[in-house]
């Protein structure tokens, strides 16, 4: 296996592709506090290490620890672990490494943000075991993946305030919803495996609802948002498409079935998150 095939094999790993989740609103959060302070091309580099890094850890360590639980699923006995292309203790060491690299980007960020790292990886790496006995875990991985654009207020600002949540709390809605929507693919297996999910617990029908009610709630926030940090006009535009993406999502998901949740989960959410990012910075740029 030559190096761009390993490059790839590990990006397939991590889904490095959905860093597209967690780093377009940790950048969102650079734009809003840009406005108001200077923020230095080091402190963007060093955030973006931060979320890069984190995510890749928690992603490792979902998939070092459920290796067994994959392996039982039709839906995931190929992915790296199972299928021994990636050996466990490589993962391991991909998660002490990215762990690594998170703890120095924090630190390089002020003893502030370094003293607050290891709490917030004990979040992200635990979301993993919390499907065990609670199906609270979609709730838990958006407020692991909602770290983000708080950790970039804090890191940048120093500051302990109200401020950033409505941000934070869009992030948590989404990533709910739309993780409550990927897991009713696994609803019949989760049951059979004891598992916890909403999807598993409820069953689809009532988790498609609960997902859209969770959608409206991230909308919600997403306009608060606005309002208390003042927006332009292309910030309010962002926000709609942000909506008719969420809106289309859970459309398709209706229309097509639980078949094609895995083709709409990331080109959806990822076009979302990503143009919402693209309409904040225009905004920021021309107001």
């Amino acid at each position: 296996m030559n190096f761009l095939q390993r490059l790839a094999t590990w990006g397939s790993f991590v889904k490095f592709s959905h860093s597209v989740f967690a780093l377009p609103f940790a950048l969102i959060m650079v734009v809003l506090v840009a406005r108001d302070q200077t923020v230095t091309v080091l402190q963007v580099a060093l955030l973006i290490v931060c979320v890069v890094a984190a995510r890749t850890a928690a992603m490792a360590f979902n998939r070092y620890v459920d290796a067994d639980i994959d392996a039982k699923n039709p839906r995931t006995e190929k992915r790296e672990i199972p299928a021994g292309v990636v050996s466990k203790s490589s993962a391991l060491r991909l998660i002490l490494i990215s762990s690594g690299a998170f703890l120095l980007g924090a630190a390089g960020l002020g003893s502030h943000c370094l003293v607050l790292a290891p709490p917030v990886l004990v979040v992200l790496l635990g979301y993993s075991l919390v499907k065990r006995f609670s199906a609270v875990c979609h709730v838990i991985l958006g407020i692991a993946l909602a770290l983000a654009p708080g950790g970039v207020w804090y890191a940048l600002t120093g500051q302990w305030s109200w401020k950033p949540v409505p941000l934070m709390a869009t992030v948590v809605f989404w990533v709910a919803g739309f993780d409550i929507l990927y897991s009713c693919q696994d609803a019949e297996f989760d049951r059979g495996e004891g598992l916890f999910s909403i999807p598993s617990r409820v069953g689809v029908g009532p988790a498609l609802a609960i997902a859209c009610a969770l959608h409206v709630l991230s909308f919600s926030a997403l306009v608060l948002n606005g309002m208390l940090f003042r927006v332009g006009p292309l910030y309010w535009a962002g926000v709609f498409v942000f909506a008719a993406l969420l809106i289309n999502q859970h459309r398709t998901v209706l229309a097509r079935g639980i078949g094609c949740i895995d083709q709409v989960f990331f080109t959806r959410n990822g076009a979302a998150s990503i143009l919402l990012f693209v309409f904040v910075l225009v905004d920021a740029y021309f107001g």
